[in-house]
């Protein structure tokens, strides 16, 4: 007992005898904090397992001192329960029979929606209210106030039922389709709303990046649902994507690069290494860094060089300005009296002023003048005129001719009838 000194964790209790350099171990028992009495503390400090111990009592050998942690592993402590077959992302289901009592207290959520999805919600709400009364959420859907609310109900048996139906009402308000929205109430399905709003301050600039999010027919927000295996809806100033935790991750992380001028075909490259590379298990412990692309920005703004210009330094200084005294000597106003300096000024004022109003006349009176004609509305002046004269001219020909034919005609009349005359002379 002369080589044991028992004290607990904390500190606070201790036996009448002090530690002395023989002491190798602490055992950790006390009424004030509650540890396991199997668990004991090494000459360090540090917690010790049960086999560790009964070996160094069976070998008799002093414990070997530690090698020396780093900084971020200073204060760890050894987890035994924590090894490296757990699958910390394994949701465990959760059953009728976990929870038998049900819940205690009403819970509610309450969301608006715009008016333009009042339709749709109208057409669709008796299937809303089938799918979430099978998990014993009763839904409400109210057009005066344009609100969807979901409560709990007392055969409500999972607690956390109430916030996937609360998710589910606010993409049905993000106009997410009624099929994709109901996938939330699974276990594995989760949703993550960003907002997309206040990332860029132009409004041209952020509608060209939304799009650029979308892409031309939709195929880059197709490309990224493929990849990241969740559904991707972009909407006024929010994106909805509902998937799994890995993918929702995946998908913000891309859409606030693009909002950032980053754009989404790198991250699309990047998942298809990513998702060939997930197929070599020889490569499932080792760094993918070498591998990825690094992409270098090129459109980075580099400072203008400033360039200065030499200044001429002339031999002699430059001359010096006149005086105010000096110019009123050069105009004679020197030796004016103020009356005659005023009456003076108000009449280059006034000059000035009526030059003013006479080019301001000219400028509203060139408004009217009709501008020059070009040369080319000159030219089809000129076509339209000969063009004009030309059927003129064709015309007064066609009469001509017209005219000459019909005194043919009427001579040939007039020869027919003498020559008939001629012959009833003759036989009388």
């Amino acid at each position: 007992q002369n080589s044991i000194h028992f004290v607990c964790i904390e500190g606070r209790v201790s036996s009448s005898k002090p530690p002395f350099p023989g002491c190798i171990r602490v055992a950790v028992n006390c009424c004030f904090c509650t540890v396991a009495p199997s668990v004991s503390l090494d000459f360090r400090g540090q917690p010790q397992r049960p086999a560790e111990m009964s070996a160094e009592a069976g070998s008799g050998e002093s414990p070997q001192p530690e090698q020396p942690k780093s900084k971020k592993q200073k204060y760890r402590k050894d987890k035994p329960w924590d090894t490296d077959d757990i699958d910390h992302w394994k949701v465990d289901p959760f059953h009728k029979e976990d929870n038998p009592t049900g819940l205690i207290e009403e819970s509610s959520f309450a969301t608006l929606f715009p008016q333009y999805r009042e339709k749709y919600l109208k057409s669709v709400w008796p299937e809303v209210e089938r799918v979430l009364s099978e998990h014993h959420i009763k839904a409400i859907l109210d057009l005066v106030e344009g609100s969807m609310t979901v409560k709990t109900t007392r055969k409500t048996w999972d607690p956390y039922i109430i916030i996937k139906a609360r998710d589910m009402i606010k993409l049905l308000a993000r106009s997410v389709p009624l099929p994709q929205a109901k996938r939330v109430l699974e276990d594995t399905v989760h949703t993550d709303i960003i907002k997309i709003g206040g990332m860029v301050r132009s409004k041209e600039r952020f509608v060209k990046r939304r799009q650029r999010l979308v892409g031309p027919n939709g195929s880059t927000l197709k490309a990224i649902e493929l990849l990241t295996n969740c559904y991707v809806l972009v909407q006024g100033q929010t994106v909805s994507s509902v998937g799994t935790h890995k993918g929702l991750k995946q998908v913000r992380r891309i859409v606030e690069d693009c909002m950032r001028n980053v754009h989404p075909v790198y991250h699309i490259k990047e998942l298809m290494i990513k998702r060939e590379l997930e197929k070599d298990e020889s490569l499932k412990e080792e760094n993918w860094d070498r591998f990825l692309p690094h992409f270098k920005k090129r459109n980075v703004q580099r400072k203008k060089k400033t360039q200065i210009k030499e200044k001429k330094r002339e031999l002699f200084p430059p001359a010096q300005l006149p005086r105010k005294e000096d110019l009123l000597l050069e105009s004679g106003e020197f030796f004016a009296t103020e009356a005659e300096r005023n009456l003076k000024k108000a009449q280059d004022i006034r000059a000035s002023q009526k030059e003013k109003t006479e080019e301001r006349k000219r400028k509203r009176e060139a408004e009217f003048v009709p501008p020059p004609a070009s040369k080319e509305a000159k030219k089809k002046k000129r076509d339209a005129s000969e063009a004009k004269q030309e059927s003129v001219t064709k015309l007064a020909k066609k009469l001509k001719e017209k005219s000459v034919i019909k005194e043919g005609k009427k001579k040939k009349a007039l020869g027919g009838h003498g020559s008939k005359e001629a012959g009833a002379g003759a036989l009388l």
